[in-house]
């Protein structure tokens, strides 16, 4: 780690690669020999269509992305997807299934609801406060639906599917804002990948877009202009000024990762660090883990101790040894370490010296 700098457990906006940090600072005033910052770079120069035409090809080189599929870069973050992939997908029966494993997914069925004829509950495990995910035999999927949404990695409970759903030719829709870029994907096996870009990929203000071509065109009347997924596909996802600073963030966050290796090589170190902080969990009994072994989460680790108060003193002491953002979400309490790419292998293990530290010490 650079002098100074601290391990940043946050959910997002998280931890960028210090290399990418560093590359952006020696562009920052000279971007690409032009003499200008990204930040003061009009989208129409062809400085900047290179930047977002690079970060593209990227996303498709490092995804194997297919043919067929289209890559978006779109206004509104996840959030703003949650109402517009109802509007520009939802136009068949009208009807959508909604597996709910979290408060991402609650939240994306509610939105749902506004544009949709019916938004339907496929399954939902809100009933044991997500601590697992939902199993392909307790999905109620409807056959007329447009589409099934899930949230792949739930970055509030620290739970993550290890199984694609079974759903019968029906389009499968997949927020993987905390999971996105961290091990491969099939990306054949969805009609739609969509994340925020500010846990492995950017600084917020962003969402990345995959969806298969066929989904393109079939949006309501009153969709937006600027969310209609067939028009930005045609204007290169510059319909208007776009989020110019994180796209350039997300080239060089592509140009990183292929230079480590890909996702396999992300897939490695990422099992591995999870590996470390899990086995910690899993051999003492001052700490607790908050979720189903079989669905844990390899970018969100969630724990606390038997006493809320115990909690605050952990969190509390966080600064002192280098950390920050180790508080966990109020809907789960306790702690979490959010460990996306670009957390190294030394952070995780400077937070197992901490939590056994602070375990002996009460």
């Amino acid at each position: 780690m650079i002098d100074g700098r601290i391990y940043n457990f946050s959910a997002g906006p998280s931890m960028l690669p210090e290399a990418v940090l560093l590359r952006a600072k020696e562009e920052f005033l000279n971007c690409g020999g032009s003499g200008m910052s990204v930040l003061e770079m009009s989208h129409r120069s062809k400085v900047f269509d290179d930047i977002i035409n690079a970060a593209k090809d990227n996303i498709r080189k490092i995804l194997n992305v297919p043919e067929n599929y289209r890559i978006l870069f779109l206004h509104g973050g996840a959030s703003g997807m949650f109402a517009a992939i109802p509007m520009n997908i939802g136009t068949g029966s009208g009807i959508a299934d909604y597996i709910i494993s979290g408060n991402f997914s609650g939240a994306a069925q509610k939105e749902g609801k506004k544009y949709l004829k019916e938004a339907r509950i496929a399954a939902t495990t809100e009933d044991v406060n997500f601590t697992r995910i939902p199993k392909q035999e307790e999905l109620n999927l409807s056959p007329e639906a447009d589409y099934v949404h899930v949230c792949w990695n739930n970055t509030i409970f620290g739970t993550k599917y290890q199984y694609i759903p079974e759903t019968n030719g029906v389009p499968l829709v997949a927020d993987m804002s905390s999971s996105i870029l961290s091990e491969p994907v099939d990306v054949s096996k969805f009609g739609i990948i969509y994340a925020g870009v500010q846990k492995n990929l950017a600084p917020s203000g962003l969402a990345l877009m995959i969806i298969r071509e066929d989904l393109l065109g079939k949006e309501m009347a009153i969709t937006p202009k600027i969310w209609k997924f067939a028009t930005q596909d045609e204007k290169n996802s510059m319909l208007n000024t776009p989020p110019t600073w994180p796209i350039y963030i997300v080239k060089l966050v592509t140009d990183y990762l292929m230079e480590q290796g890909g996702l396999e090589e992300m897939k490695r170190r990422n099992v591995e660090k999870a590996a470390l902080l899990y086995d910690y969990l899993d051999s003492q009994d001052f700490y607790i883990s908050t979720v189903e072994k079989a669905d844990r989460s390899l970018m969100n680790v969630t724990f606390r101790t038997a006493d809320p108060e115990l909690d605050k003193a952990f969190v509390a002491g966080q600064a002192a040894h280098g950390f920050s953002n180790l508080k966990g979400h109020r809907l789960v309490g306790g702690m979490r370490a959010s460990i996306y790419n670009a957390m190294p292998k030394e952070g995780v293990e400077a937070l197992i010296a901490y939590m056994k530290e602070f375990a002996a010490a009460h």
